[in-house]
């Protein structure tokens, strides 16, 4: 089988470095908001190119807390796409903000322009979290005007997103504030869950620190009602010493299998769903499209045939159960969002494809009978 991700081949190039990065945190005795997460915070914003970052408990936490930050609470109103992790819509539920739906445009992507639509007519809208999916970036030129005309406060949801650029410009750079995971499955991948808050500006930067750990500003003292989100100083040397320095080399190889794939798929029921102009995509997830109808089918076969697939993501957030009682809106059908979410499969795209390997997904896709 050709899985979606491997794991294990990471693991065989990675061992020595992670067996050496576990020595010096348990020799070191510290394991909670010492030095590794100082290294490690430092280390990811100078890569990322912003000012501060942050680590905390989950990528969840990360949007929960910066919404916080900047003031987002009960009966907001934010406006967010509906298609996504639904950590993203969760982190606005939680506070008791209301998730208001625009659809989606070809991409994936939050449709802006619907969005100006929405936010001209709703002057109650103040708070936006926008998400980069699959790898790709949103125009941010266009989220900046819409940030300046409406006097937006952005969380820009960057989970899938480290490198990701749109005009030059990285991903997290045009909102307050910027959240993203480190999942395992992430390009920056964890050994289990974490998540870092990144922005420019210095007070936000301290709230939440002081948010992300139970809400002291010092040491038993506790300014305001806060979390326990704190990334552990045995993750943050994972992420720094082992997997940060292999990000740039990893997210060259996933451009690599893309561009084989955008040349080499040529069933003309199977569609890659591309890239925005103007942006330079991480590729966290190659995404196609297939007629929804057949969409069964051709992940059996893909099955059948030992090539590993997903689905990213198969259910609209005003779909899920868990939104039947908690207050939500959607503005329209949001059809094109519902129209990705039936046809999309996502084929393999890690860092030790082979090129055998990579042949054998497009040949095994071209020969599919749908």
């Amino acid at each position: 089988m050709i899985p979606l991700n491997d794991f294990q081949r990471q693991w065989d190039e990675i061992r020595a470095d992670v067996l050496a990065a576990v020595e010096t945190v348990g020799s070191s005795g510290w394991y909670i908001l010492g030095g590794e997460v100082a290294a490690f915070e430092k280390a990811l914003a100078e890569q990322w190119g912003l000012g501060h970052s942050v680590g905390v408990a989950s990528g969840l936490d990360a949007i929960e807390i910066s919404l916080k930050a900047l003031g987002c609470g009960a009966g907001d109103a934010v406006l967010t796409t509906p298609l996504s992790a639904f950590a993203t819509t969760l982190a606005i539920v939680k506070l008791g903000a209301i998730p208001v739906f625009a659809d989606c445009d070809q991409y994936g992507l939050i449709d802006l322009e619907q969005c100006r639509e929405i936010l001209r007519a709703r002057p109650d809208i103040r708070y936006f979290v926008p998400v980069h999916l699959y790898g790709q970036s949103l125009d941010l030129a266009a989220l900046r005007s819409l940030r300046d005309e409406f006097d937006l406060r952005i969380v820009e949801d960057c989970a899938q997103s480290i490198l990701a650029t749109s005009g030059g410009l990285p991903t997290g750079s045009v909102g307050q504030m910027a959240a993203t995971s480190f999942y395992p499955t992430k390009n920056l991948g964890a050994f289990g869950d974490g998540g870092a808050i990144l922005t420019n500006d210095e007070a936000l930067a301290a709230r939440v620190r002081c948010l992300r750990d139970y809400g002291q500003s010092s040491k038993y003292r506790h300014s305001e009602i806060g979390y326990n989100s704190r990334l552990d100083e045995l993750q943050a040397a994972l992420l720094r010493r082992v997997q940060l320095p292999r990000l740039t080399g990893w997210t060259e190889h996933r451009g690599l299998v893309a561009a084989r794939y955008n040349t080499g798929l040529r069933h003309a029921r199977i569609r890659p769903m591309g890239s925005p102009r103007d942006s330079n995509s991480c590729w966290h997830l190659y995404p196609v499209m297939v007629d929804a109808e057949r969409k069964r089918d051709f992940l059996s076969w893909l099955k059948s045939q030992g090539v590993g697939a997903g689905e990213h993501y198969p259910i609209v957030m005003p779909d899920q159960c868990a939104l039947k009682n908690a207050a939500h809106q959607s503005i329209g059908e949001c059809a094109q969002a519902r129209k990705i979410a039936l046809g999309e499969v996502s084929l393999p795209i890690h860092p030790y494809l082979t090129e055998e390997e990579i042949g054998r997904v497009i040949e095994v896709c071209n020969r599919w009978g749908g």
